[in-house]
């Protein structure tokens, strides 16, 4: 008897990852293709979806081949991609221009307006500041600003919905994407048709998809041209899927309320569940029924935290580049051996890790980054872990923001590339008192697709039984130690504290600093003169 698999598609920021799964959650197989990102102008993201298509079809047959497998034995597939990406498409799937990637952060005029208009579906931001990245902030400047290119857009699509498509030729939403950044509310009646009229979206709604689904649901199968350009089954169950990151959350088994989901990789975001509706400055949400029914979804984030340690190696490791060259061992350990016989508090230091601002708690994209503290004393190796213990502070702060509004976290189940360095994950633990769980497989966004490929295959009734039989962790449990607990709190306290202290500053710097860089374009500037025409 052959043995039954799934496959997880994870289209990401870099490329598309296919992972092939038993239905016990081992991976047989892997293909990793990656695609272009293009930058046609400071703080755009684009990206051509025909590049995604071709990436995906490399992929799959990478994983089939390395997995040694024949098509019959897949049962079933889902996916899972980044949110919000935006396609804007002919009814046959048709990109008319590159994709508006979620990084994209040109509709920051738009995002203004649209947190200027005062409406309740704004509860979703905390009442707070709209992020451009958000899916009516692009689809808004796509209407001003290619007027002709949205008119004749017969579909707007997120990235997940147009591989959806393409696999099964129906176009339909998710819950996933749609609840997380399109102001989605199924118990609110679905898409908030006053909200987007009133930022002058009235007549997008034929362009969106009608058909929302939920993760796990089948939509249905292959088609004949697909399955034979990837090398499967026509008629292969698709499962709905939705963002990479709330896939993530099912690949690390946090299903339920009272976990917490830490997602790395060039940020950090935060996640939990909760059977309460939240909203707060604070924190993202709640957003309802967008992982599992039922359920609401709360979030949290830092902008830049495995990006910060990239920038510190990239500019001030050049030495250790080479030592680690010679030994044949990562720069990263020979870091982590070096910090880890710094005392905790770094000796005094203190870092805000604002690098590219601060998603959450305060949602500021004008602070920048600060190492307070620093005497001739200090080496490397305190900056280094001061960095690491900055953005723990940070992480701390999220997970108390979410206990103070009554979302209970009592474990960590964390993810990326973080969770490589025991000691970044030992620091976690020891500032927030609080256990982490280390997953056997760490590509949790393609392993929950291929749990939701599961669920619409038959497999497992639904996404907490798939859960329960598909997801493994590593049998070491991170616990804190509660001296150095103790010892952080004040230092955590302090980094709390000077956000209120410092942002004014940092607001009025970088104010100066990029109108500096805006009028010396033309002509010389006195920069006396400049300071004094701020204030």
């Amino acid at each position: 008897m052959k043995k039954e698999l799934v496959m997880g598609i994870d289209g990401g920021t870099e490329g598309v990852r296919v992972g092939i799964y038993d239905l016990s959650g081992k991976q047989v197989g892997m293909g990793i293709t990656g695609y272009k990102t293009y930058h046609p102008n400071p703080g755009w993201a684009e990206q051509d979806p025909n590049e995604w298509w071709s990436a995906l079809v490399n992929s799959v047959r990478q994983a089939m081949s390395q997995a040694g497998v024949n098509k019959e034995q897949i049962i079933g597939l889902s996916l899972d991609t980044t949110c919000p990406t935006m396609v804007l498409c002919k009814n046959d799937g048709t990109p008319l221009r590159r994709a508006l990637m979620w990084m994209d952060l040109r509709a920051h005029e738009e995002a203004d307006m649209i947190s200027r208009s005062g409406h309740d579906a704004l509860k979703y931001n905390g009442y707070g500041k709209v992020s451009p990245e958000w899916m009516p902030c692009k689809v808004l400047w796509l209407k001003r600003n290619e007027p002709a290119l949205y008119e004749s857009a017969d579909k707007i699509l997120d990235y997940s919905d147009w591989y959806t498509y393409k696999l099964t030729g129906r176009h339909t939403g998710s819950i996933s994407t749609t609840t997380y950044r399109w102001y989605y509310n199924e118990e609110e009646g679905g898409v908030p048709r006053h909200f987007y009229e009133s930022i002058g979206l009235d007549d997008v709604f034929e362009k969106l998809p009608q058909d929302i689904y939920k993760l796990g649901e089948l939509v249905g199968g292959l088609t004949r041209e697909t399955a034979e350009e990837l090398g499967l089954s026509e008629g292969t169950p698709v499962a709905r899927g939705g963002v990479d990151a709330l896939n993530g959350m099912i690949g690390l088994g946090v299903v339920q309320a009272g976990k917490l989901a830490l997602i790395t990789g060039s940020s950090h975001n935060v996640y939990a569940l909760t059977d309460k509706q939240v909203h707060a400055k604070e924190i993202m949400g709640s957003f309802p029924n967008a992982l599992v029914p039922g359920l609401r979804l709360v979030e949290a984030g830092q902008s830049s935290s495995g990006s910060t340690i990239k920038w510190f190696r990239t500019n001030f490791c050049k030495d250790l580049e080479y030592i680690a060259n010679q030994k044949n061992v990562n720069v990263y350990d020979l870091l982590n051996h070096e910090a880890a016989q710094i005392q905790p508090g770094s000796e005094g230091l203190i870092v805000l890790d604002y690098w590219q601002g601060n998603r959450s708690p305060h949602v500021d994209p004008n602070v920048r980054g600060m190492i307070s503290g620093l005497s001739l004393k200090h080496g490397r190796e305190h900056i280094y872990r001061a960095i690491i213990e900055g953005i723990a502070y940070g992480t701390d702060y999220n997970i108390r923001n979410f206990r103070k509004n009554g979302i209970a976290t009592t474990e960590v189940y964390a993810a990326g590339g973080a969770t490589n360095s025991k000691l970044f994950m030992q620091i976690h633990a020891d500032v927030s008192n609080i256990a982490i769980n280390i997953p056997e497989d760490n590509q949790v966004a393609c392993l929950g697709s291929a749990i939701l490929a599961s669920v619409a295959a038959g497999a497992y009734q639904n996404i907490e039984e798939a859960v329960s039989n598909m997801v493994r962790f590593k049998s070491e449990i991170i616990e804190p130690n509660q001296e150095n607990h103790e010892k952080y709190q004040l230092y955590a306290e302090q980094y709390r504290k000077a956000y209120p202290q410092f942002h004014n500053w940092m607001w009025e710097n970088t104010l100066i600093h990029n109108s500096i860089i805006e009028y010396g374009k033309n002509t010389k500037v006195n920069q006396l003169d400049l300071v004094g025409g701020l204030k």
